[in-house]
């Protein structure tokens, strides 16, 4: 074991604060409303924030960090900047339509308006897969805090995800958004706070300012590329794509930071606040993750180099603060995703598959039940991690290739360019982007650009392309669709 008495007390002060937010939070959830969007009185800097830790998690300090570790700049090349760029690009778009989807149709999950948009089918289809895939993703999140607490605490990778794990699930489970959106701020706290330690004291080692250039004439030439074969530009042309729909709304819990918005202009300002985080605050995050190869030449586990650099560079005492911010890099991105995909099961698939759900007369009482159930699920997938490929073949391989069939329909469903793309097309270009990745699970294709991008690629040629031929739509999607194009009132 690792950590000293002082380490161990600030974790425990963490998760106590987190705890304590969820009983807070359960105070002020009094209906589903509440529970699922905060009553939509979402404040656009606490939307903004959330909708930035939500999007990244504990992953970030071991998949991340290895790719970091073995080549270098391209790190935030493929990740931090076009995902920065794709939500301040859309951040007129996007977040406007979701607020308005839920002034206009009342909706607290992303998935309800497309019963309206393509039919019931469709919908059913969307919320069932992309519920089983949300399993492994966020089961994936959970395996990469285990991975660090095994590293640096020699903590078992077991008992690492069931700790993160069991807190986050009896807050979120109580709280409900309120919950998950102050434990973000929180979170968002303790990891600057534990990010910008570990970047000042990788600087100092180096001796001093002049080694933020410095180190890129130390590490191999390579690593000071955008592009860094296999992440060559085509991959990141692909990733751009894939976060495009990811984060505006492909992951439902981030359609829910503007769905939960109290009008289109704090929705906006929400994106771009957390647009703005992603270019900038990956510089810091990932200096001592870039470092890395100059202070532990030679790891065998390029995984593990976040770890064993907080144990090189961190006095006693500052390691159980970076530990807890990556606590909160994973349960920020986590129970975020656990409260969107509650609300998909409890107001899209339970009605569907019992009439007794659409008169349900306890709803938040089932909203606190379906999360519990779903979290436990995701916390089996993680201690099975193994089985799919480690923590980077689940997040990368798995979630990447299969995001973007899926959330395709759903985004490009709310553009009066594809008003024409029915139920058929949805569901035909989902069925082909699936099949594709099921083929090129079995095939070796030597591009990581393809074997990330194919499933979407086909998905989109063939919703495009329909939408570009066909021109005709029927009256309640084209009513759906000049709803959006008004602006809505302020409050």
């Amino acid at each position: 074991m690792n950590l000293n008495g002082l380490d161990v007390f600030v974790i425990i002060l963490f998760f106590l604060s987190m705890l304590l937010v969820g009983v807070w939070s359960y105070f002020r959830s009094k209906n589903a409303d509440d529970y699922f969007v905060a009553g939509g009185k979402l404040p656009w800097w606490l939307a903004g924030i959330s909708h930035h830790v939500s999007g990244h998690s504990g992953a970030v300090f071991v998949a991340y960090a290895a790719v970091a570790y073995t080549h270098g700049f391209t790190m935030y090349m493929w990740w931090a900047f076009p995902v920065g760029f794709v939500i301040m690009a859309s951040a007129k778009v996007f977040p406007v339509y979701w607020v308005r989807l839920r002034k206009n149709f009342m909706i607290q999950s992303p998935l309800e308006y497309l019963k309206t948009r393509y039919d019931l089918t469709t919908q059913q289809i969307m919320a069932w897969s992309g519920v089983i895939l949300k399993v492994f993703d966020v089961g994936a999140k959970w395996a990469a805090i285990g991975v660090l607490l095994n590293v640096v605490g020699g903590i078992p990778m077991i008992t690492g995800i069931l700790i993160s794990g069991v807190v986050t699930l009896l807050y979120v489970t109580f709280g409900g958004l309120w919950g998950v959106i102050i434990t973000d701020v929180i979170q968002f706290v303790v990891q600057v706070l534990g990010s910008i330690v570990m970047f000042v004291l990788v600087v100092e080692r180096f001796g001093g300012t002049h080694s933020i250039v410095g180190i890129w004439e130390q590490l191999p030439p390579e690593h000071s590329q955008l592009f860094n074969d296999p992440y060559s530009a085509a991959f990141v042309a692909v990733m751009f794509f894939l976060y495009f729909l990811s984060y505006n709304g492909g992951s439902w819990s981030l359609a829910t930071r503007y769905i939960s918005s109290p009008s289109e202009r704090e929705a906006s300002k929400a994106a771009w606040l957390s647009g703005f985080l992603y270019l900038i605050w990956p510089l810091i995050l990932f200096f001592p993750m870039w470092a890395a190869p100059l202070i532990l030449p030679g790891l065998e586990d390029p995984s593990t180099s976040y770890g064993h650099l907080m144990l090189e560079i961190l006095p006693q005492g500052m390691i159980g603060l970076v530990i807890a911010s990556l606590f909160a890099a994973t349960m920020g991105m986590t129970s975020s995703d656990v409260n969107t995909i509650a609300a998909v099961i409890t107001r899209d698939i339970l009605p569907v598959v019992s009439k007794r759900f659409e008169r349900d007369k306890h709803p938040l009482r089932t909203a606190r039940i379906t999360t519990f159930i779903f979290t436990l699920a995701t916390l089996v997938i993680a201690i099975n991690y193994e089985r799919f490929g480690g923590v980077l073949g689940l997040i990368v391989n798995w979630f990447g290739a299969l995001l973007g069939p899926t959330a395709l329909p759903l985004l490009f469903g709310l553009l009066p360019a594809f008003k024409s793309c029915g139920p058929k097309t949805a569901i035909i270009s989902i069925a082909a982007g699936l099949l594709t990745f099921a083929i090129t699970k079995n095939i070796t294709l030597n591009s990581l650009a393809l074997e990330v991008g194919l499933p979407t690629m086909v998905a989109a040629v063939i919703y495009i392309g329909v939408g570009l031929i066909s021109k005709t739509a029927p009256e309640k999607v084209t009513n759906l669709l000049t709803a959006l194009k008004k602006p809505t009132s302020a409050h």
